[in-house]
């Protein structure tokens, strides 16, 4: 028997809510940062970061001051990505849940309790996909780290997979990236498949490398 029961969201769930978003989305830009490090263009940039430096200056300390800067703002980068994006929401879409979610068709929010506590969230709307007229987009979905492991994260994906095929959609849409590796590991566990990748396009988000990943479920048609 699990510990914990998914219902809907509540006003008094408010604060732990944004709370449990705010950290699951930071929480990601030190692996943003490692990815980027890894990247081929990371290492030419650094690269030609210190021997300019080097060229202009004849200094190899002053080089290596020059470089720790460079990966310091790129460290600042991988973690603006996360921290502007939580910003938006949080001013946005999480600035009033149940006028948001609850009070709009097609939309809904849910939290994940365990012992009286919220430990988890997710919400669906419908994909603002112009092609996706019959799709449902899974959002919000964060699940607290002292409660992962338990199948917590699933179940609330399956909650939006149910909710959709009760609205007769045809499939569940997503968007997560690439150092979100737990989240897009789930995904692809329980059948999501993914559609696509890009390059976000703001100068950050470029310096960082970060990559969207987007992701369809295919809703099973039943008779």
């Amino acid at each position: 028997m699990s510990d914990y029961n998914i219902r809907l969201y509540k006003d008094s769930d408010y604060e732990l809510a944004r709370e449990l978003f705010t950290r699951g989305m930071i929480e990601h830009y030190p692996m943003a940062f490692r990815l980027a490090l890894r990247h081929p263009r990371s290492w030419l940039s650094l690269l030609v970061i210190f021997l300019g430096s080097f060229l202009i200056s004849g200094s190899v300390i002053l080089s290596i001051l020059v470089l720790t800067i460079a990966l310091i703002v790129l460290l600042i980068c991988s973690r603006y990505v996360y921290s502007s994006y939580v910003d938006h929401c949080l001013s946005h879409d999480m600035l009033d849940i149940r006028k948001y979610y609850l009070q709009r068709d097609g939309r809904c929010f849910w939290v994940a309790e365990s012992g009286g506590i919220v430990v988890g969230t997710v919400a669906a709307v419908p994909s603002s996909n112009p092609r996706g007229e019959k799709h449902t987009e899974l959002k919000r979905l964060t699940v607290a780290r002292s409660h992962r492991g338990k199948g917590i994260a699933k179940a609330l994906c399956r909650t939006v997979i149910d909710f959709a095929s009760q609205r007769g959609c045809e499939a569940v849409v997503l968007e997560t990236s690439l150092p979100q590796i737990d989240a897009w590991k789930l995904y692809e566990k329980m059948g999501f498949w993914q559609t696509h990748a890009i390059c976000l396009p703001s100068f950050t988000e470029r310096l960082a490398y970060v990559m969207e990943l987007f992701y369809r479920y295919d809703i099973p048609i039943t008779s």
